[in-house]
């Protein structure tokens, strides 16, 4: 999820380079207005469909939390009248506080377990007269991981120095509330960039405290990359000689000599099998006595003169102390653990705004950092409010947070139950995969992918019918520095194996499969502000729907500006519909705008009717076998075509005679077409930093091709050719 503040600044060298990169070209490759085109024909199979879907429904925006402020300052009605112009009718509402460890309060109101201290377990009031305009995270105080998925400004509690603080695993996955024979065991994990000596480590253990636990040393490769390995790392997790440790009486805090010589590693867990299950004396509540806490953590060597030398650092912020991460969190949080520097939309703010057009909006619970009866209140609130909705979304990117598949199939069967005894027929699904192909790392096991256990884990408890669809993420580039064509004909290749690869690990493909956002990478940077974005958008959405997807939603639907997070030879640029002025008030359409104008009101007509999409192939690839071209023919239900294509080719235009094949019989499609063709002619890009400008903003070119003329597609260029009789869209003219 492309998240984050802006950092540094890029400036090319030369306007000339500046405009071949808006032009998707890379440096030193030829002016492709000199350049003939090459003659590239397209065939579509007009045997039999692949896939039958309503555009309005397969086409859609994703609302994502915002900074502190920036619900009123951005979603105004003059934005929003702006936002909805892009023709999109379905919200997938994003749920930010899952990203960044924390609980959503998705309405103001509602109770705590402890009233009295405004602290405990929070459950919203589910009386339909309270109305939230904004709604907020409270982050969680007895958190463990030192990074996160959103502002990453926290901290762990294992090592920031602090003993009156805790970490704390969820008691959620106690099996008083997974019904399961046994607890889930908890870990904690500690990386140390260097290869470090241990022999020894020290725990202070908070209540409940770990009876059975085991201290264990990643044996294996030696790579380290930002505190993390993957699952395809040869190696495994061993128990140091003397780790295997149970305790009888009181927890003792002495360190614990763990090898009578010290073993070299990056990684150390310590993985708690048995819990004491003891709770502080006042406390009446059973979660405070489920699961695990520890105050501090260390580990080491024992010099010879007896003393314990820590190798992990305690600090207060992830800069000043060793990268730390958890199996779970403990959801208890207090009300001054509110988050002050981001927001959510409310709910009903959301509804009545007319962001959704009328349409049914994908709503989330949350569940990793939430509880199962916050889940209901919910459910309850949204169906005692009548608001259209399409699916609830049961939390968000569990698999990008190290969350053991099977942990979290505990906390979304224990969601679901919840919510179904609300109302049976609510459709659930998730788990909002921060990508298709998540490794394990560092639950590591047989080498399953995180899709597969957590299906097989639905499907061996007799939860699967709880899956009633599935959804994930796709940005599509880590790295945005590379030219623009080989990345994006890289990338239809990409999505096309991990959609065969979830396919493989037991997804079903008997239910719909969603992506609830996707964008062109997680870091911003220019080529999200140029061409390319716009591309790129056709090709997730339609390669995803040829592969019998059901809906797409596009990150970056409230307007924003230029910033730059990771890379600096990226430039700057965001994923947005429009960029914002100082003001915060859409001003200048990006090619993500007209991309998704040109599909939701070009390529499917307006409606509920549903179209057809078949396949189509085209002759020309570069030399890794990835076509040029990109073509994706739709056949509304009065039986007109309309074909999307994209030309990833950034030096050359491509001549597109198209046919129909099917039945033993092949025919150039007839008659005349309407054109929409949007390309460099129309936009490029200005790289100033921060103030980084469109130069040339037009909208997409309309025109009408005669029968028997040869449709060009102009380099890097996204065209909808649609046979004449179609609804028609802006006056075009005759060529």
């Amino acid at each position: 999820m492309a998240r984050g503040l802006a950092e540094g600044r890029l400036r090319l060298r030369r306007a000339a380079l500046a405009l071949a990169l808006a032009a998707g070209l890379g440096a030193g490759a030829a002016p492709a207005a000199r350049r003939p085109p090459v003659a590239d024909p397209v065939t579509i199979d007009a045997s039999a469909p692949i896939n039958t879907f309503t555009p309005e429904a397969a086409l859609g925006a994703a609302l994502d939390g915002m900074g502190a402020g920036d619900v009123e300052r951005v979603l105004t009605p003059f934005n929003i009248e702006r936002m909805r112009q892009a023709g999109l009718k379905r919200v997938s509402y994003r749920l930010r506080p899952e990203l960044g460890i924390e609980a959503w309060h998705w309405t103001s109101e509602g109770t705590w377990s402890d009233p009295v201290r405004r602290q405990g377990y929070w459950t919203g009031s589910d009386d339909p007269g309270h109305a939230s305009r904004v709604t907020w995270g409270y982050s969680l105080p007895r958190r463990g991981d030192t990074i996160d998925n959103a502002n990453n400004e926290g901290y762990s509690r294992l090592d920031d120095g602090d003993a009156s603080s805790f970490w704390k695993s969820n008691p959620y996955l106690d099996r008083r509330f997974t019904g399961l024979a046994a607890s889930r065991p908890q870990w904690i994990v500690l990386s140390f960039p260097k290869l470090t000596r241990f022999d020894a480590a020290r725990i202070r253990w908070g209540q409940p405290f770990a009876r059975h636990f085991l201290i264990q040393y990643w044996d294996g490769d030696d790579g380290f990359e930002e505190g993390k390995q993957t699952a395809d790392d040869p190696g495994r997790w061993t128990t140091f000689p003397n780790g295997d440790v149970r305790v009888t009486g009181a927890p003792d805090a002495a360190p614990m000599r763990l090898a009578d010589h010290p073993i070299a590693s990056h990684f150390i867990r310590i993985l708690m099998l048995q819990s004491s299950q003891s709770g502080p004396p006042a406390s009446t509540d059973i979660r405070d006595r489920l699961g695990y806490a520890v105050r501090e953590v260390g580990a080491g060597v024992i010099e010879p003169d007896g003393r314990f030398r820590d190798a992990v650092r305690h600090g207060r912020s992830r800069f000043t102390q060793t990268f730390a991460q958890v199996s779970s969190t403990d959801p208890w949080h207090r009300a001054i653990d509110r988050d002050l520097e981001t927001e959510q939309p409310g709910l009903d703010f959301v509804f009545s705004s007319g962001l959704t057009s009328g349409g049914p909006m994908m709503v989330p619970v949350g569940v990793w950092y939430d509880t199962p009866e916050d889940a209901a209140a919910e459910a309850r609130y949204i169906v005692r409010r009548g608001w259209p909705v399409s699916q609830i979304e049961l939390g968000e990117e569990p698999d990008g947070q190290f969350i053991r598949p099977e942990d979290y199939a505990d906390l979304y069967l224990e969601a679901a139950r919840a919510i179904r005894a609300v109302d049976p027929e609510l459709r659930l699904g998730g788990p909002s995969m921060q990508g298709p192909l998540t490794g394990l790392w560092p639950d590591t096991g047989d080498g399953a992918g995180w899709a597969r256990r957590f299906v097989a884990e639905l499907k061996a408890r007799g939860g699967l019918g709880e899956l009633q669809f599935f959804s994930f993420e796709r940005y599509a580039f880590e790295r945005v520095c590379a030219p623009a064509g080989p990345l994006l004909r890289e990338q239809s290749r990409r999505l096309d194996r991990a959609l065969d690869r979830l396919a493989d690990e037991g997804v079903p493909t008997s239910i719909p499969w969603v992506i609830t956002e996707y964008g062109f990478s997680p870091f911003a940077g220019a080529a999200m502000s140029q061409v390319p974005s716009a591309l790129l958008a056709a090709d997730i959405v339609g390669g995803f729907l040829s592969h019998g997807g059901s809906a797409a939603y596009m990150f970056g639907y409230t307007p924003d500006t230029p910033a730059n997070q990771k890379f600096r030879c990226a430039g700057y640029g965001n994923m947005m519909l429009w960029e914002a002025d100082d003001g915060g008030r859409a001003r200048w359409p990006m090619p993500l705008f007209f991309a998704e104008r040109m599909m939701s009101g070009d390529w499917g007509a307006p409606g509920e009717a549903p179209h057809r999409l078949y396949t189509a192939r085209s002759t020309l690839a570069d030399p890794q076998g990835r076509p040029y071209v990109t073509a994706y023919p739709l056949q509304a239900p009065d039986g007109r075509w309309s074909v999307m294509l994209v030309n990833r080719d950034g030096a050359r235009a491509h001549a597109v005679p198209i046919a129909l094949e099917g039945g033993g019989r092949r025919q150039p499609l007839a008659g005349g077409l309407r054109v929409v063709q949007y390309s460099p002619a129309q936009y490029a890009w200005r790289e100033r930093g921060e103030a980084s400008r469109p130069s040339r903003d037009l909208p997409p070119v309309r025109y009408e091709l005669a029968s028997g003329r040869a449709l060009v597609l102009p380099p890097m260029s996204l065209t909808v050719a649609s046979e004449i009789g179609a609804a028609p869209g802006a006056p075009s003219r005759l060529r």
